[in-house]
């Protein structure tokens, strides 16, 4: 079960890292087709390309550093210095992506530019809380290794 699971997180971030891309280098063009079912995105479509660019780019940065993760815990040694800096990373991107989402909420103020901005900070929190449990974590682990 734990191999599935694994071969399953594996594959669903190298999915949503190579159609990230993509899907973010095309936001001009998406946002241009979805303009002319939704006015207020034609009415703004200047000031939301950014915006949904920088938050892509920062999105496929988080998995990039996600990838970097899985293949530490794939040769069993999750528990070192890189895997500390990945998570301070990533809660800096996700703490970009709030601020970018915060300044949507001046164009365009939904209950969902609130949730993904409440979800990018709990996110970035986690990541920086963990990132300190990691380092202490390689610390013991350094320091039992230079005991044996």
């Amino acid at each position: 079960m734990k191999d599935k699971f694994f071969l399953v997180t594996k594959c669903l971030l190298n999915v949503m890292f190579f159609l990230g891309i993509p899907t973010t280098i095309t936001v001009p063009l998406t946002l241009k087709w979805y303009s002319k079912i939704n006015s207020y995105y034609d009415v703004y479509y200047w000031f939301m390309v950014p915006f949904f660019i920088i938050s892509g780019i920062f999105a496929c940065l988080i998995i990039y550093e996600l990838r970097k993760m899985i293949k530490s815990v794939e040769q069993e040694n999750c528990f070192i210095y890189e895997n500390v800096i990945s998570l301070k990373r990533m809660g800096n991107y996700s703490f970009i992506i709030a601020v970018v989402s915060f300044g949507r909420l001046f164009l365009y103020s939904t209950p969902g530019v609130l949730v993904v901005i409440l979800v990018f900070v709990i996110a970035g929190l986690f990541s920086k809380v963990l990132s300190n449990v990691f380092e202490t974590a390689v610390q013991y682990k350094e320091d039992n290794d230079l005991t044996i």
